[in-house]
């Protein structure tokens, strides 16, 4: 018979600990009540000011008793504002900047619809843990494209052609002379068209190897009036066409990349001489216990379900992972030829390198 004694529990760091669970899983069913919020507009109809559930109910075609279950859900996470004395409900200030207006820097129902698209992989990403296959981009749900554009498009709107152009040597004048631009890994073409309409004498190509991304870029630059200067086309990292780009962007998608050292020589190869390559990747530190924080557990968790299953899916399969650091990423670079690398700015969610021939 063992005479292992139980370990103490510490009743104070055990109730602590508790704590912190009911918090993340409050914040984990939170996550769908946000994307119902979005999808049926209830957020931006509680901006207009405070209601009742059956007022919101009638303004938004909902049926009341699943509002007045969600309302309370908001109110009780801190996303909504309860009145007790008019038993209404409203948004603050803050509430409608970050829920109600899609044009905010700051607007956050998108990161919720990539969280639970990225979630829906989750049994296939735990057989991965024991087979060590990849999951390709392409084979998510639909709404981590979704999603993954709502998520990264406030940040760029707010700092892109403001602090990340200008950050770059000699590339805003260059862009506002008329330069030749490609935007690697497109996406939906958030980036390239905000570029577009910032830099009209400039002439933009937008690269995805996703199809139905393309699709959408294509609707997008049609809708914002920049279809004339902007072209999208299905194209692979490695194998994009064109040459003599003055500037060549990769937003957020590098570390994604089975084999980001040939993406990086195909980019300095398509570069015109002077040219310069922007890569947007996210915040992180070089070591993991300097990324042991809020940011690099939301990065950490995505780079789980969508990554390194991303980049393990193809060729090499280098899996750099979202939180790379500026160490690795500067081997990246190196490894492909490019003689000048630095940091040119960062935020608290990413870090803008500049890279030259």
């Amino acid at each position: 018979m063992s005479t292992a004694q139980a370990p103490a529990i510490n009743m104070d760091k055990l109730n602590a600990f508790i704590g912190q669970f009911v918090t993340d899983l409050g914040a984990s069913v939170h996550a769908g009540m946000v994307v119902i919020g979005e999808k049926l507009g209830l957020y931006k109809a509680l901006a207009s000011g405070p209601m009742t559930a059956a007022e919101l109910a009638a303004k938004t075609s909902t049926d009341e008793r699943y509002l007045r279950e969600w309302l309370s859900s908001q109110a009780a996470g801190g996303y909504i504002t309860y009145h007790e004395a008019t038993n209404k409900f409203s948004l603050t200030e803050e509430q409608a900047f970050t829920l109600a207006h899609e044009d905010s820097p700051a607007y956050l129902p998108g990161a919720f619809e990539l969280a639970l698209g990225s979630l829906a992989a989750v049994p296939r990403i735990a057989e991965s843990f024991r087979t060590g296959a990849g999951m390709g981009w392409h084979e998510h749900e639909d709404g981590v494209f979704h999603g993954c554009e709502k998520f990264f498009r406030p940040g760029y709107a707010a700092n892109l052609v403001s602090s990340w152009i200008p950050s770059l040597h000699d590339v805003k004048a260059k862009l506002e002379a008329g330069a030749r631009v490609a935007d690697v890994g497109c996406g939906k073409g958030a980036s390239t068209v905000l570029l577009a309409k910032a830099f009209p004498k400039s002439r933009f190509f937008g690269f995805d190897y996703h199809d139905k991304s393309i699709e959408a870029a294509r609707e997008s630059a049609k809708r914002e009036g920049v279809a004339d200067r902007v072209a999208f086309e299905v194209s692979k990292a490695k194998s994009y066409p064109g040459k003599d780009y003055d500037f060549v962007a990769v937003f957020d998608c590098l570390h994604d990349m089975g084999d980001p050292v040939g993406a990086a020589a195909h980019v300095r190869q398509s570069l015109a001489k002077d040219g310069t390559w922007m890569i947007v990747e996210p915040f992180a530190n070089d070591q993991l216990k300097d990324n042991l924080n809020p940011v690099g557990r939301v990065y950490y968790s995505f780079s789980t379900l969508l990554c390194t299953p991303c980049s393990r899916s193809q060729e090499v399969a280098a899996c750099l992972g979202a939180q790379a650091g500026e160490k690795r990423i500067r081997e990246v670079v190196s490894s492909a030829g490019f003689s000048r690398f630095r940091r040119a700015t960062e935020t608290p969610f990413n870090i803008v390198y500049e890279a030259r021939p």
